[in-house]
């Protein structure tokens, strides 16, 4: 199946490949530059984005901040060839869960993002934080029921609609839009047999479908009432072609991927993160809790462990959540998140996706679009 170009309102990348935003500093400038130049929109994660900028421990909001400025600006270079031009389009990922989340998106908007993309809550303010801008915006759902409630929103108080919207499935990774009953259900957490776990997984596809479905409907709605397009995007376990082939066969216009661009030689992450990755098996993917109040996906580790065991004492607090008491989340997510992308994975959190045990061996970013993308 021959794939066309994705357009959002009036940007228009040549591939319909979002890669999804990771944090902390595994999706930065270098693999969302990479992207966009090999035409595709290349996505940079925000939290704690400044981990390593010099004052970061003593200032880590104005860190990130700055931040956020020199990896746009970096990553728009990195995707600019000698003639000026670019066949992709560069973006952020804002999590609605951060403390200073309407100021990175503020941010990002001021240092010329293409696009930003909002989850781990619902970004009901949203519009308001670009108005004026040229920055296109859309929510990350689970569910038509979350979809319809913003879109809601955002018609009523902003007399506006999204410019796409990006639907994760159970199979993504890092936080996950769906409560562990859900994910049991699914197959996804507890010991099942591979007969069960592949039933379940069937029930899964097809409740995911369902949704796609009804999100395609959804969204025809506010397209004749605001008389403009918006594109779905599918996201979570999408690993290859034909994942990119069900997708449109959904009536979606294109994919998000993210663990795949983490064995990539541009990725920002270390070696030593990538190399988890690569030696990673199924049976070593888990769901674990998260500070942030959502259930995540992540590889099984010494970390892990001692998190389960409430045996990781939280001795500074990085000001990242809006909703958090170190004196009673199970661990501090920046200090886990930042020591696992400086190499240290053994004692770091390491997030994954359900297909990480697929993936086996390293490569550019270039061959990995052309290989998702069919060519």
């Amino acid at each position: 199946m021959a794939i066309g170009k994705l357009k959002i309102g009036d940007k228009i990348a040549r591939l319909p490949i979002i890669q999804g935003g990771m944090g902390v500093g595994v999706s930065r400038s270098s693999l969302a530059g990479a992207v966009a130049a090999a035409g595709g929109v290349g996505i940079i994660s925000t939290a704690q984005i400044g981990y390593d900028e010099e004052g970061f421990e003593q200032d880590p909001a104005g860190c990130n901040l700055r931040a956020i400025r020199k990896h746009i600006a970096r990553a728009k270079k990195i995707a600019t060839d000698q003639l000026g031009k670019c066949a992709g389009l560069v973006g952020v990922n804002v999590m609605v869960a951060l403390k200073h989340y309407r100021e990175h998106v503020r941010a990002a908007v001021a240092a010329g993002a293409d696009v930003v993309i909002c989850g781990a809550g619902l970004p009901m303010d949203l519009p308001e934080l670009v108005e004026g801008s040229g920055t296109k915006i859309a929510p990350i759902v689970s569910s038509a029921r979350a979809c319809k409630l913003i879109l809601k929103q955002w018609a009523h108080k902003y007399n506006r609609t999204t410019d796409f919207i990006v639907v994760e499935g159970p199979a993504a990774g890092g936080h996950l839009g769906f409560h562990l009953d859900q994910l049991e259900e699914y197959g996804y957490v507890g010991n099942l047999d591979e007969a069960k776990e592949a039933e379940a997984h069937n029930v899964e596809q097809a409740a995911v479908d369902g949704e796609i479905q009804k999100i395609v409907e959804l969204k025809k709605e506010y397209e004749e009432e605001f008389q403009c397009h918006i594109p779905v995007i599918i996201a979570g376990g999408v690993y290859e072609h034909s994942d990119v082939e069900h997708a449109l066969e959904l009536g979606a216009e294109g994919v998000q991927v993210a663990s795949r661009f983490v064995a990539t030689y541009e990725c920002d992450a270390s070696d030593a993160y990538k190399q988890a990755y690569l030696n990673a098996d199924e049976k070593d993917v888990m769901i674990i809790k998260s500070p942030v109040g959502l259930p995540g996906r992540a590889l099984h580790n010494q970390f892990v462990n001692r998190a389960e065991a409430g045996k990781c004492p939280i001795k500074k607090c990085y000001q990242c959540l809006e909703k958090c008491n170190p004196a009673k989340v199970p661990y501090c997510i920046t200090k886990a998140l930042v020591d696992a992308v400086k190499g240290d994975t053994e004692n770091g959190l390491v997030f994954c996706g359900a297909n990480v045990g697929k993936i086996h061996k390293m490569m550019h970013v270039k061959d990995l679009m052309n290989e998702l993308a069919g060519v």
